[in-house]
């Protein structure tokens, strides 16, 4: 893949607060490129960063290798959909898509053809004379989408564009957007804060917190691999526990020692330990890890059942109920056993 964004060293402060802390970022052509974190932790301003809607303290912003962090937003091959979609509501669909390419002084042929173009790729086609305030929010999603794609930007910069919509409607946009920027071989960066969506959407997953990117994977990666409690904790849910790395493939966890996949943490190290609640198994109790069924949660296709071992609660998911008060054995496979330094 060739190298389209180069974000190198980059420093953004407001006042006296720290934002972003020495970003280093690269970017694909044709990348579906998420950045994922909690409220707060710097993911909308580096958007608004490349998208040039604030300036940088220090470092570059590189666009196929050259400096763009001196050029104002109308000028980058960049295009924003917001979380509000700033669509202008005195005027119809077409309009609000049309607005961008009256004011490059297009043909109005040539506008038309990219309108009806536009609308029939978002699934809107017939709806041209139409009122901005009778559409859904996920028809002014679509259009507000629209309007950025007829442009033909290199780069789609989404600023958490299905924060306001239904649960449903947010699942069918999921699979949309990715077909769309599929369709269209153009790069996507969005921003969220829900894992499932940025999981679901993404060839590339961008962990942040305060400031900083904490670890850079495909969903699979980060999912299965998590550099640090932060990232395994805020990635799905996870059991993570205290544990002592033996020597390679070796690891004790709550005095039971258990072979595992990982090596090179030396030996009689502390260490953390992941195990996702689907790779637990539970079984009666036979030695090892023991613990108590506590509370038992029916949430469609699983049960998430609780387990207390001594003070330390595991949360199994399994798609066979447990008896609460029942003392049961907690049993999972070398390969669901993911260590982390502490």
């Amino acid at each position: 893949m060739k190298k389209l964004i180069d974000i190198q060293n980059l420093v953004k402060q407001f006042d006296d607060q720290v934002v972003l802390n020495n970003i280093n970022l690269y970017i694909n052509e044709n990348e579906f490129i998420t950045l994922l974190g909690p409220s707060g932790c710097g993911k909308t301003t580096l958007l608004r960063l490349i998208g040039g809607f604030e300036t940088l303290d220090e470092g570059k912003i590189l666009f196929e290798d050259k400096n763009i962090a001196d050029i104002p937003a109308h000028k980058r091959p960049i295009n924003t959909v917001f979380q509000k979609y700033a669509l202008f509501p005195h005027l119809n669909v077409y309009q609000n898509i049309a607005f961008g390419l009256k004011m490059k002084k297009m043909p109005k042929e040539t506008i038309e053809q990219e309108v009806l173009k536009a609308l029939e790729m978002v699934k809107l086609k017939g709806y041209e004379s139409r009122n901005i305030k009778t559409l859904s929010g996920g028809q002014q999603q679509r259009v507000a989408i629209a309007r950025a794609l007829v442009n033909k930007p290199k780069v789609l910069l989404l600023d958490e564009p299905l924060a306001a919509l239904d649960l449903k409607l947010r699942q069918d946009m999921q699979y949309e957007l990715k077909e769309m920027q599929r369709a269209l071989g153009i790069t996507f960066i969005f921003v969220t804060h829900d894992q499932e969506e940025a999981l679901t959407m993404s060839d590339t997953v961008v962990v942040m917190n305060e400031g900083h990117i904490l670890q850079i994977g495909t969903p699979i990666d980060i999912y299965n691999e998590p550099k640090n409690r932060f990232v395994a904790s805020f990635i799905g849910e996870s059991n993570i526990l205290p544990a002592t790395m033996i020597k390679d493939y070796k690891v004790n966890i709550l005095n039971t020692e258990y072979t595992c996949v990982d090596h090179g943490f030396g030996e009689q190290t502390p260490v953390e330990v992941v195990i996702r609640p689907e790779d637990i198994e539970l079984k009666p109790a036979q030695g090892g890890i023991e613990g108590l069924v506590t509370d038992v949660i029916f949430k469609g296709v699983h049960y998430e059942i609780i387990v207390m071992v001594g003070t330390i609660e595991f949360i199994i998911h399994s798609t066979l109920s447990q008896t609460v008060g029942t003392q049961v054995s907690i049993t999972f496979e070398p390969e669901a056993i993911h260590v982390m330094r502490r």
